[in-house]
């Protein structure tokens, strides 16, 4: 409200003094409301924020209100007070990201839950909220609804919608058996679900709460109008103060912060950033936290997330060695029908390659699926169990026994009636920019250190890390992991953190820069600093060129700005500059610093230097 206050009392001033020739207090009217009203209690509240040792480029410019006030340059005052407003309003915005993220978790949260009166859907049900969940109670989850709490299907066939939560377009089948997870959506039958944990202790549940505290531990950023301020404040009042001392005349200190007054500092940052909010655009990325800018050219460490960063995140079915006496095409059709009932990635890289094959599907049994004991159903008559090496040594020791050395990528293996039957192999193919990217970053942006932090399994994890060029890897990372990763990182100086799921988001919150791949979820977009649009590697790049670009621009329009204010600071002190000269030249250093900002925009041709070859489809 200030800075629009500001804006429209400097228009209305130009209306009457350029355009109807009225001139005096008239034409100054709203000049002198706007630095009353609005600028008094913003001197106030930097002087409060020197008293508490934040002071920078804020404090000079309260010194330069009041200065100007004193000389009678009403026009300067207001526009200093539309600076400081405006960069405090810049700044406001900027932290609201904390809520707005938690707010959109929160409208996306369950609430709401039904308990059955007895043990079928026919005895009815009880709405209730969901924080009277408890371990055991017996849920109905309605057509199109959210999945109150983490749990197991006792009856229905349906399916459910996970894709929020995983960042990974997956429509799961769910039958008797099957796992649900809170905050999926639930399809078009309705599902009787066994509470597995309660609402507080739920996977979702679980990712809001280190969300919520990464946001509240976020780590201050302070602005370069901030850091590069603060000396600057201290060198113009103590030149001020010699000039006034050599003199014994005070207007040598008021010609001297005036001609200080940090515009370059409060104006060429924030027009600078803007021309980096619009290229940006332009290239298809947007900036949700402009803060972001100011560290994104900086950083020297990048995170990846592995599947749809550096990889497509399509795992495909590469091998499939089957048991003497076992057909292939049985065996694949069989672990097709159980696979449709899982969530995890390589099922759908199973049911595709069935497919492929034109292979019937056998009707399918009851589905279950434990966390590191495998998926178990029935399928044309048979048990059908798909384990890991591990699983495989408990249901058939002799099976495991002669198994092959294992060899690179993902596996998983089919027991059929209690034997061994086949192994299948995937691979989840690296983009196909991906290793000259991770070649580019140190040569053009000065990245002394990547690194992968995965949900996946450490041994598939440093398989691709070996493909793209990776020596740090991190696999069956938590969200929780991830984060805590993060945070370290960020302790050693500003690091960015690519992703694409919701998983990503709390170590999104933590780094400096937070990227997003695509608009996967409004969670993920609110958590992430930038979020690009097309997936591409190749407009990763372009942000980076646009952060150092931009800070590249807006040093040269602060420094120069700053420079040729010393040189009027000196001229005052010797007596050379009076306070009206002082106020004239500020503004031409001050129109010099915006016009060099503004070309932070004016980008022809290809921004980046990453020629990214050919990608699949």
């Amino acid at each position: 409200m200030l800075a629009l206050a500001a804006v429209a009392a400097i228009a209305v001033h130009l209306l009457l003094r350029l355009g109807l020739g009225i001139a005096g207090w008239p034409a100054e009217a709203p000049l002198i409301a706007v630095t009353l009203v609005a600028g008094v209690p913003l001197t106030i509240d930097v002087v409060k924020g020197a008293i508490a040792a934040r002071g920078g480029a804020d404090l000079l410019a309260a010194v330069s209100i009041i200065t100007a006030v004193a000389l009678g340059e009403w026009l300067v005052a207001t526009i200093i007070v539309l600076m400081l407003s405006g960069g405090e309003a810049l700044e406001e915005a900027a932290s609201k990201r904390a809520s707005a993220t938690l707010d959109a978790l929160a409208r996306r949260s369950p609430t709401v839950a039904h308990r059955l009166r007895g043990d079928t859907a026919a005895a009815g049900f009880d709405d209730i909220h969901v924080d009277e969940v408890a371990v055991g109670d017996l849920l109905l989850v309605l057509p199109h609804e959210l999945c109150p709490v983490d749990g197991e299907v006792l009856a229905g066939r349906g399916a459910m919608d996970e894709s929020y939560l995983t960042g990974e377009p997956y429509i799961i089948p769910k039958s008797a058996g099957s796992e649900v997870i809170s905050g999926a959506v639930n399809g078009e039958a309705a599902l009787t679900v066994r509470a597995g944990r309660t609402a507080g202790d739920s996977r979702y549940a679980q990712i809001v709460g280190v969300l919520k505290e990464a946001e509240e531990n976020r780590p201050p950023m302070r602005r370069l109008a901030d850091r590069m301020g603060a000396w600057y404040t201290l060198v113009a009042v103590g030149l001020g103060l010699i000039g006034w001392l050599i003199s014994g005349e005070a207007s040598r200190f008021l010609a001297v912060v005036v001609i200080a007054t940090p515009c370059p500092l409060l104006i060429g940052v924030p027009v600078a950033i803007i021309g980096a909010i619009s290229l940006s655009a332009r290239s298809g990325i947007i900036i949700k936290n402009p803060a972001m800018l100011e560290d994104v050219g900086r950083v020297r460490t990048v995170v990846f997330d592995k599947t749809g960063t550096l990889t497509y995140g399509r795992p495909a079915l590469t091998g499939l060695a089957v048991a003497e006496g076992v057909d292939a095409d049985a065996a694949l059709a069989a672990a097709a029908a159980v696979e449709g009932y899982s969530r995890h990635p390589l099922a759908r890289a199973v049911v595709e390659a069935a497919e492929e094959r034109g292979l019937a599907i056998p009707e399918v049994g009851d589905v279950a699926e434990r966390p590191g004991r495998g998926l178990a159903g029935t399928a044309g008559g048979h048990a059908v169990h798909l384990t890991n090496r591990a699983g495989l040594a408990e249901l058939d020791p002799a099976g495991a026994a002669a198994l092959p050395e294992r060899g690179a990528g993902l596996e998983s293996v089919l027991v059929l009636d209690g034997r061994y039957a086949a192994t299948m192999t995937f691979t989840d193919e690296p983009r196909g920019s991906a290793r000259e990217f991770i070649a580019h970053l140190p040569r053009h942006h000065r990245v002394s250190r990547t690194m992968i932090l995965s949900g996946d399994g450490e041994a598939e994890v440093a398989r691709l890390a070996g493909q793209v060029g990776i020596d740090e890897v991190h696999g069956s990372m938590s969200p929780e992991n991830k984060l805590a990763v993060v945070r370290d990182l960020e302790a050693t100086g500003p690091c960015l953190f690519l992703g694409d799921g919701i998983n990503d988001a709390p170590a999104m919150t933590a780094a400096s820069a937070g990227v997003a791949f695509g608009a996967t979820s409004d969670v993920t977009m609110e958590a992430a600093d930038a979020v690009v649009l097309d997936s591409s590697l190749e407009r990763l790049d372009d942000l980076l060129h646009i952060g150092s670009r931009m800070r590249r621009i807006a040093l040269q329009s602060v420094l120069g700005g700053m420079g040729l204010s010393m040189i009027g600071m000196l001229l005052a002190v010797v007596g050379l500059l009076t306070p009206l000269m002082g106020a004239i030249a500020q503004e031409l250093i001050d129109i010099l610093a915006i016009l060099n900002a503004a070309r932070v925009a004016m980008v022809r041709g290809q921004l980046g230097d990453f020629d990214a070859p050919a990608e699949a489809d």
